[in-house]
């Protein structure tokens, strides 16, 4: 290896991560975009050259990697609490006498932060490199969002620090004009609107592609300094500053406070000027700052005694309901829209404000014509508070019972708050519908990701599930970042696909309540997808675990005559409508049922599925009475506490497969 190429190699990293500081942390650039992307290009080329020499921190390598099927479960080195509220001014100063009771009369300081409205994310690094990057989950358990996280400009991959490993916790947040720019997007494509930032970030972080986590702009404000899953300094103000000389975006609007009346002018300093800022806050979080009081504070069960969220009060304003309209989302459901006389509510120009379902209609008694009260709580979609006057010739609003983007039924099952268009090819669901069908675990058509499946929508080459079949390599090959093997091997697995078994079909048709389980036990009882689509509520109701609800969704659905059209195109595509009833027999696992939960030490949860199933035995997803036994691995949850709950006997793998032979 020329040492030349290495030495260059090195100080082009060293120069754009500099360069990557001043511009998305600091924004201060000192060089042109051009001469940024010229010493990009140069460290792509030799990294081409000289692959080996290729490293995971590389400034290159933050766009990259393959989609991914799913997300691994991770647990965190210490539990991620949520803080407690206070909504007021009388609560905060509550919290206030509270921490000084329990420091009995000791003095204490705050540190004040912007309570940004994003995702919690905690980045683990060791050697000063950014190994793992965990979303909070429940706070005990995240999901591994690594390679989506190193597409986040303002997240370091790489620092200069004494500690041998540490962790960093902060929130990921999409800025005002990333939003902006990316709603402006989905309504040129007419597709549904993010509600706010927050949803959005979450979305971007949780992506199955990384470059669609890139191309959302996110970034990443670091708020704590772990290390072996404990502070390591003596305040939290010194942490921050560690952080800030790490490399890491630290909110700068920081502060440190003597008692609560600096605390309360800080608060109605930002409440005035939140709008100023170039993202979304929703209030301030006040830390006791000293480390050792913060332990002399401690915890309760869900959040810390030394730290509480003090939130804005929500910003309001009266205006005239003009009419009321209904959206599709994605997954069908029919959300009703007020469109409103334009209101100013904090600096904002609100003309819309969602009314989420007829329940919700109901219960505000709104009609059009009416004249209410929003309000705006950091949402960009807000919300009506209350009727305030009704108007002089109000009319009321009557939910569609036909789809207003397809003309199909709309159906809205018993027990559920969301009407539902139930036609599967509906333009405004029909991405949703797209992906659930390739999904692994349905009919597992790898590379049909969200990328593909948006670019085959958007360019009108799939207007129906059954589209997929006529797909050709020629087809593929004009769109985005699709190569010829990779095109060729689409259409393989396309092609594969048309041998799955009736129950991924099945699954596949997305018939509500009728998931992968429910699916199975259909195929085995009644033989034939027509026979399924024949078949009466009674009928239906005849097969294990299937009752009124079940039943009702099969039938509305095959009632739909887009439904059935799209059925006949899959029987055309010779998808497989049959299935081989097997005769019920016993076994030494015959009348048992089974839950299983966690990680098993040489079981897949598939194969444990398999041989129960095999052995007579039914595998449920969730722990309740009827349960016999649950069986538990490695990091198992709540299943596990509701089996100890209810006296059910938790079994290990050893004792699993001592009772299979």
């Amino acid at each position: 290896m020329p040492k030349k190429a290495v030495e260059e190699i090195e100080e082009l990293r060293e120069t754009l991560r500099r360069h990557e500081h001043l511009y998305y942390v600091l924004d201060q650039p000192d060089i042109s975009d051009a001469e940024y992307d010229g010493l990009m290009r140069r460290l792509q080329q030799l990294e081409t050259q000289h692959p080996e020499l290729i490293a995971p921190d590389s400034p290159t390598q933050r766009v990259g990697g393959k989609p991914r099927e799913g997300f691994v479960k991770v647990a965190h080195t210490s539990p991620m609490l949520s803080l407690d509220n206070a909504l007021n001014e009388t609560e905060l100063i509550e919290f206030d006498r509270r921490v000084r009771d329990l420091l009995h009369g000791d003095s204490y300081e705050y540190v004040a932060e912007l309570k940004l409205d994003g995702l919690s994310m905690a980045a683990q690094y060791r050697e000063g490199r950014m190994q793992q990057a965990i979303t909070r989950g429940d706070g005990r358990v995240g999901e591994d969002v690594t390679e989506n996280a190193r597409t986040i400009r303002t997240l370091p991959l790489r620092t200069k620090s004494s500690l041998k490993s540490f962790e960093v916790r902060g929130e990921a947040i999409m800025p005002r004009r990333a939003f902006e720019k990316l709603n402006a997007k989905q309504e040129e494509q007419q597709l549904a609107l993010y509600a706010n930032p927050r949803n959005a970030a979450a979305g971007a972080l949780r992506a199955l592609d990384p470059g669609v986590t890139a191309s959302r702009q996110l970034e990443y404000f670091a708020y704590f300094l772990l290390v072996d899953g404990q502070f390591h300094f003596e305040s939290h103000w010194e942490s921050l500053e560690f952080l800030a000389k790490l490399g890491f975006k630290v909110n700068p609007h920081r502060k440190k406070l003597a008692g609560l009346d600096e605390l309360l002018d800080f608060y109605r300093h930002w409440e005035a000027h939140r709008e100023s800022l170039p993202y979304e806050i929703d209030g301030l979080v006040v830390k006791v700052d000293s480390v050792r009081q913060q332990q002399s504070l401690g915890w309760t069960a869900k959040a810390p005694r030394w730290a509480i969220a003090f939130k804005f009060a929500a910003q309001q304003a009266e205006t005239e309901v003009e009419d009321i309209n209904v959206f599709v989302g994605r997954t069908g459901a029919l959300t009703p829209v007020a469109f409103l006389r334009a209101v100013n509510i904090g600096g904002v120009t609100v003309t819309r404000a969602s009314l989420h379902n007829e329940d919700e209609i109901g219960r505000l008694g709104v009609e059009i014509g009416d004249r209410v009260l929003v309000e705006r709580s950091g949402d960009v979609i807000p919300k009506v508070v209350r009727v305030v006057r009704q108007g002089g010739s109000r009319r009321p609003f009557r939910m569609p019972k036909k789809c207003p983007v397809c003309g199909g039924e709309v159906v809205r099952e018993e027990g559920e708050a969301a009407s539902r268009c139930i036609n599967t090819n509906c333009p405004a669901r029909l991405k949703e519908s797209i992906s659930h069908f390739a999904a692994r675990g349905v009919m597992d058509i790898d590379g049909m990701g969200d990328v593909l499946v948006d670019q085959l929508v958007s360019r009108g080459l799939v207007k129906s599930v059954a589209d997929i079949y006529d797909l050709t390599v020629e087809q593929l090959l004009e769109l985005e970042r699709m190569g010829q093997k990779s095109a060729e091997k689409v259409i393989a697995n396309i092609d594969r696909s048309r041998k799955q078994p009736l129950p991924r079909v099945l699954n596949g048709l997305g018939i509500p309540f009728v998931g992968e389980r429910t699916a199975q036990i259909l195929a085995e009882a009644f033989g034939s997808l027509d026979t399924i689509a024949g078949a009466d509520d009674a009928t239906l109701q005849q097969a294990d675990e299937v009752g009124p609800k079940v039943s009702q969704s099969i039938q509305k659905f095959f009632h739909e005559p887009r439904n059935r059209e799209l059925v006949e195109r899959l029987r055309e595509a010779g998808l497989t409508f049959t299935h081989e009833i097997r005769k019920k027999s016993g076994g030494p696992l015959a009348g048992k049922t089974f839950v299983l939960t966690g990680t098993l030490p040489n079981l897949a949860r598939e194969e444990a599925k398999s041989r129960i199933e095999s052995a007579g035995g039914k595998v449920s997803g969730s722990v309740s009475k009827k349960t016999s036994y649950v069986v538990a691995g490695d990091e198992a949850g709540s299943k596990l506490d509701k089996a100890k709950e209810l006296g059910i006997p938790v079994l290990g793998e050893a004792e699993l497969l001592a009772m299979l032979k």
